[in-house]
């Protein structure tokens, strides 16, 4: 996680460049390098070293304790914005009285969007159907990626709300250790008669797989904390909670689906202006530099140099690119040597460092 929290906090320094704001990183007790890395390469940005793993709820709670802007941005260390995309969203959420969340369209590591940037109350017959097959209730399907419009329920990777609804509602609920809560603060945000708003105009990367590995423990806490939900806000019928229970339970002992399939690269595409020899004996196939964006094959690994690209300018092209061209993609840290990415957003990414 420490090159990805790295990744993610170079994007956000580029993006709040002429915005008024402040970075609170909260660690919760990483075995990594991680807080060594902020200390060292982020002097300006507020560390908080908790001693013990508090989990996602109290660890965000704890880090808003500490802020003092009128907004806050719960954003995961494993993604990627642009340098625009705070102050479009900002934007956005102070042209909209009675706002409540403001959520994003969320990409994986190849491009593709990830459904659970929009979604509907997972009500006990939403979370059956889903159980079966039928996702069609749960994610949000109204409103396509690009859309903007009000939805339900917002992702806990990027999340935009103003801090005073924020402690209005008291914040996440540290019932959650880690999923879950932030289907509850949606759902406490809507009941205290705010809107929720989804905002596809603006996309961010998430690695998704590199926070939420996909295995059985996984599972089970994802689907311990939905119980936790149900029993706090659909907990009036006997018969659902048991319902409930039966489903959940069923749910947490089935084995994830790996989406991933056959990747097939034939080569490898560095974008940048410059060619880096160390960069070609550390990737195992033929690599060739070019500084032309549109100058890229299919079924080839494509490597993003961010001295070159804008952050904007690599999140639009993974987006864009991926469906036609079935490439996967790396972006590369020059100034750090390194390069990161992910294939699926079910497995753990990839970090090469030279």
């Amino acid at each position: 996680m420490r090159y990805f929290l790295e990744l993610c906090l170079r994007s956000v320094e580029a993006a709040t460049k002429n915005i008024e704001a402040e970075i609170i990183v909260v660690d919760n007790y990483s075995s990594d390098d991680s807080c060594a890395m902020v200390k060292q390469l982020f002097p300006n940005v507020k560390l908080i070293e908790n001693k013990e793993n508090f989990g996602f709820s109290k660890g965000n709670n704890i880090g808003v304790s500490h802020s003092k802007g009128d907004y806050l941005c719960i954003l995961n260390p494993d993604t990627v914005v642009a340098e625009d995309a705070f102050s479009k969203v900002l934007d956005f959420a102070e042209s909209h009285t009675n706002l409540g969340i403001l959520g994003c369209q969320l990409i994986d590591g190849r491009g593709n969007f990830l459904p659970e940037s929009k979604r509907h109350i997972p009500t006990p017959k939403v979370a059956l159907q889903k159980l079966i097959g039928n996702s069609k209730t749960y994610y949000n399907t109204g409103l396509k990626p690009n859309d903007i419009g009000k939805t339900n329920i917002l992702v806990g990777a990027f999340m935009l709300l103003k801090q005073d609804v924020y402690n209005q509602v008291n914040g996440f609920d540290e019932d959650y250790f880690m999923y879950g809560e932030d289907v509850d603060l949606s759902y406490k945000v809507l009941k205290a008669g705010y809107d929720n708003y989804y905002f596809g105009e603006t996309s961010v990367i998430h690695y998704k797989g590199e926070s939420t590995l996909r295995d059985k423990v996984y599972a089970q806490r994802f689907y311990g904390a939905m119980e936790i939900f149900y029993k706090k806000h659909f907990k009036k019928n006997v018969f659902i909670s048991a319902l409930v229970k039966i489903v959940l339970s069923l749910a947490s002992k089935r084995n994830p689906v790996n989406e991933s399939g056959v990747i097939i690269k034939k080569e490898t595409i560095v974008i940048s202006d410059s060619s880096e020899e160390e960069l070609k004996n550390r990737i195992n196939s033929p690599v060739a530099f070019t500084s032309n964006v549109k100058d890229v094959p299919s079924q080839a690994q494509v490597i993003l140099d961010t001295e070159f690209l804008s952050y904007k300018t690599i999140i639009e092209f993974i987006k864009t690119n991926n469906t036609s061209k079935q490439n996967t993609y790396r972006i590369w840290v020059k100034s750090s040597n390194f390069i990161l990415g992910s294939d699926s957003s079910i497995d753990r990414g990839e970090v090469v460092c030279f």
